[in-house]
């Protein structure tokens, strides 16, 4: 069968192309960005990847008229305030994209909306369904709470806390009951649901076999990792002290921490397990799909995390629009050095960030990132999703990696700090030397002043990292 899968360079997306492609599909891969789009080798032949974006009609034209089956995992939290309009525009763009070809049936990834009330985020999840629900064929709704796997949104956050907090004094919501699910169980419900006439014209809650709240969770977390937490909740946390909490703590962004808050306040318990029934899975509970996590982490085997979307920056752009580093207007820190193992070198590039750190001046980098996130950027928390590997679009603490190309031996980030300007920063081996270039392209005098204030650091810090990265 032929599968339009979009928001396959998403956490979900890029866990569920494998299994679609073991089934036998040839699975067209639907992607805002193409360069941002790293798809394994071995699938690279067995798939086709176009560019579509679900706000612009034209991209649309696109999608091949023949396919049978469609997912729907354009899920965002955007950085405009306005997302549940954009999300509702999406919809119906990607409705009517479909009434076009000979499509047989939608399935759509959604949250849990069983309350009466529910958070803008979660109403705006109901709003898609109702849209897409008004096509030509069949459509399946899989509603999730929290998902819990390695690189998941909801898993970093709470590994943030339990790692990090001894001793929490928490808001209120923590005592909100919710029915998480293992990632390996999301991706068995979503692939096995599609083209099952069974599932056609319904909606599902998907969950696990356990009803926590999100305090139950934590310290399950905790025990897991063999460490005792204590958790105090208190009723004075506003929405907004409660979002600024989770930001500060853990490496989400501030938009995406006013919407979980927001969201978190809402019970999202399954009505019943039906879905299980009907495709004969039995889900793992709580406790198992943590340990599943860790396994994946522990192996550096994590397939995606939320933290490579954009929505883990607050930006939004297209990775071709920065691969062009200017020389117009902008500061350079230039520094070359030989040489000494070429293999060495690029091994050390590519484990640079996350646990490894800078190699170089790591108090001064940490000290940068506690002022980017007093000053609303991402910090140094993201670190990186796999310890070895690097690919187009992947966050790396603050930077974001535009070009990674081990064999010509090239590593390009742009930064998403808040700063005065755009700054990149370049690795470049050419023939026997290392390269390493900082561009800075100043926004006003403030951007210039600005410059000039962190050369000294430069000298340190850039010059030490090159050194380290040419010694072994």
């Amino acid at each position: 069968m032929r599968i339009l899968l979009t928001g396959a360079s998403g956490y979900i997306g890029k866990r569920l192309l494998p299994i679609l492609v073991e089934s036998g599909h040839q699975v067209i891969c639907c992607v805002r960005d193409v360069n941002r789009f790293t798809p394994p080798q071995s699938l690279k032949s067995k798939i086709e990847v176009i560019q579509v974006d679900l706000l612009d009609k034209a991209s649309l034209d696109a999608i091949p008229k023949d396919i049978d089956g469609a997912f729907y995992l354009v899920h965002s939290m955007s950085a405009s305030s306005d997302y549940e309009s954009l999300e509702k525009e999406s919809a119906v763009n990607f409705r009517e994209a479909m009434s076009k070809t000979q499509i047989e049936h939608v399935v759509y990834l959604s949250g849990i909306v069983n309350e009466s009330a529910l958070s803008k985020h979660l109403a705006s999840r109901k709003n898609v369904e109702t849209e897409l629900g008004k096509g030509n064929y069949n459509l399946t709704t899989l509603r999730a709470g929290i998902i819990i796997g390695s690189g998941s949104a909801s898993f970093e956050i709470m590994r943030d806390l339990v790692e990090k907090l001894p001793i929490m004094v928490t808001p209120k919501w923590l005592n909100t009951k919710c029915q998480p699910i293992g990632i390996s169980d999301v991706i068995k419900i979503l692939s096995q649901s599609l083209l099952n006439p069974k599932t056609y014209n319904r909606d599902f809650d998907i969950g696990g076999p356990d009803v926590l709240s999100y305090k139950e969770m934590l310290i399950e977390f905790g025990r897991i990792r063999n460490l005792k937490r204590y958790i105090f909740t208190v009723p004075v946390m506003t929405p907004k002290l409660s979002s600024y909490w989770l930001y500060f703590v853990t490496s989400t962004s501030y938009k995406l921490a006013t919407a979980l808050v927001n969201s978190m306040k809402v019970e999202v318990i399954c009505r019943n397990d039906d879905i299980n029934k009907i495709l004969g899975i039995q889900p793992l509970n709580y406790q198992e799909s943590l340990k599943k996590a860790f396994s994946k982490i522990e192996r550096n085997e994590v397939v995606s995390s939320w933290k490579d979307a954009f929505i883990s920056s607050d930006f939004e752009f297209k990775l071709s629009d920065f691969l062009e580093v200017p020389t117009f207007g902008c500061f350079k820190d230039v520094r070359e050095k030989k040489l000494t193992d070429r293999e060495y070198s690029i091994n050390k590039i590519w484990s640079i960030g996350g646990e490894n750190g800078w190699y170089y001046g790591n108090w001064l980098w940490k000290l940068r990132g506690f002022l980017d996130k007093l000053s609303g950027g991402v910090g140094l928390r993201r670190g990186r999703t796999s310890l070895t590997s690097l690919n187009a679009g992947d966050a790396l603490d603050f930077w974001r990696v535009l070009y990674a190309d081990k064999e010509e031996g090239r590593l390009l980030l742009y930064a998403e700090m808040k700063l005065p300007g755009d700054a990149w920063l370049e690795f470049r081996i050419i023939g026997d030397k290392l390269v390493q270039t900082a561009t800075f392209r100043p926004l006003g005098l403030f951007g210039r002043l600005y410059w000039f204030s962190v050369l000294p650091f430069h000298g340190l810090i850039f010059q030490g990292m090159i050194n380290r990265l040419t010694t072994p």
